[in-house]
């Protein structure tokens, strides 16, 4: 029997590395002797960056850089010079992990550090970036990147704007003749894990802002800002970064890039399963485990679990969901992927102390797996 295990990370707890080593600890222990074969995945998400940067045996390279809040932090981005290709991991320099909890403030976080990162891989010399947006700290619709690569932002009386979002309401004109030419170039691959437009109910202000610390009047603020961005861009590009699909992704990070760059926004886990080779990688295989912090209808929507069932599926191969929030009652679209959903929690637990114990969790989790596959054998 073979089996791939193919986890996403569990936000806020473990890698998916980690997520793959604790189940297939786990399931040794249950005496099970077959081949194991670790794949963690990604789709875009934090950590994705770090994983494709693995799997195509990128050199790290280090810049010093902003962070969300305008201090210097060292960052990494992986770069494969056969191909002069750069992996850039937004969270690095915008991310919510660069700040303590009391710190969130997306009225006034920047992704500068961002376009510092991709100015690095530029001045690599990079023709290609790839870009995994994930668990940013931001809602500035890629302005701070923006100027960090040359564009200048301007009020109604001439004065040069920060590129921050309590600014962006007062953004009148936008002067591009110095943004970096090299961006002309270069294609960018933005890795993305939702769909969310830049507007509206539904949008980066109103979804993405409060898990980065808005409350309902920073939220009002912070669309009023990616109103004025919006208006501001169009007059000056004619691109309407509303109209585009994922625009919203990483407080409109993509929606930035897209006006001014040659960007392409793909489906995260789908390009990041192609890169890495994992159709070959189910050739003879048995069960796919796979799994994240939570798996309910949005999973289906594009997150990585989704994407590695719907591969798998392909292929006549039965999947194992794991998880450690399920949804009261399973959905027919997720019986239509998952063979078996497993909660790794046995009994209910506290988010916090859930978190704490996902290892030990997953490592049992995984022993109740191999034991029940065994049998099956």
């Amino acid at each position: 029997m073979k089996i791939v295990i193919a986890p996403n990370a569990f936000k806020n707890s473990l890698p998916a590395a980690a997520v793959a080593a604790a189940l297939e600890e786990g399931i040794r222990r249950s005496g099970y002797t077959g081949t194991l074969v670790c794949c963690p995945v990604g789709d875009g998400g934090d950590g994705t960056g770090s994983l494709l940067t693995q799997y195509l045996d990128a050199e790290l390279l280090f810049a010093d850089v902003a962070d969300p809040l305008g201090r210097s932090v060292r960052a990494s981005f992986g770069w494969v010079s056969k191909t002069k290709t750069a992996i850039l991991e937004m969270a690095d320099a915008s991310g919510l992990r660069l700040l303590r909890p009391e710190e969130y403030d997306p009225l006034h976080a920047s992704t500068l550090g961002c376009g510092q990162l991709i100015k690095a891989a530029l001045d690599q010399g990079a023709t290609e970036l790839l870009l995994c947006i994930g668990g940013s700290a931001t809602v500035d619709g890629g302005a701070g990147a923006l100027s960090a690569l040359g564009l200048q932002l301007y009020d109604r009386d001439g004065t040069l704007l920060s590129p921050l979002p309590v600014d962006l309401i007062r953004l009148h004109n936008i002067d591009r003749s110095r943004l970096d030419q090299r961006l002309h170039g270069i294609t960018i691959t933005i890795l993305c894990d939702v769909k969310n437009h830049l507007l509206g109910e539904k949008g980066a202000a109103a979804v993405f802002g409060p898990q980065k610390g808005a409350g309902v009047r920073e939220v009002l603020l912070l669309e009023t800002a990616l109103q004025q961005w919006r208006r501001i861009v169009l007059q000056t590009t004619g691109t309407d970064m509303d109209r585009l699909e994922s625009s919203g992704a990483a407080g409109g990070m993509a929606a930035g890039l897209a006006a001014f760059c040659k960007v392409k926004i793909v489906d995260g886990i789908r390009y990041f399963l192609q890169k890495i080779g994992f159709e070959q990688e189910l050739e003879n295989t048995d069960w796919v485990i796979t799994g994240e912090g939570a798996i309910d209808l949005q999973t289906l929507e594009g997150k990585a679990p989704f994407g590695v069932a719907a591969m798998a599926k392909q292929k006549g191969i039965p999947v194992i969901g794991i998880a450690g929030k399920l949804p009261d009652r399973v959905s027919p679209g997720l019986q239509a992927y998952f063979s078996w959903l497993l909660s790794i929690n046995e009994q209910p637990l506290a988010l916090e102390e859930a978190i704490r114990q996902t290892k030990s969790n997953l490592v049992r989790t995984g022993e109740k797996i191999g034991t029940a596959l065994k049998n099956k054998a």
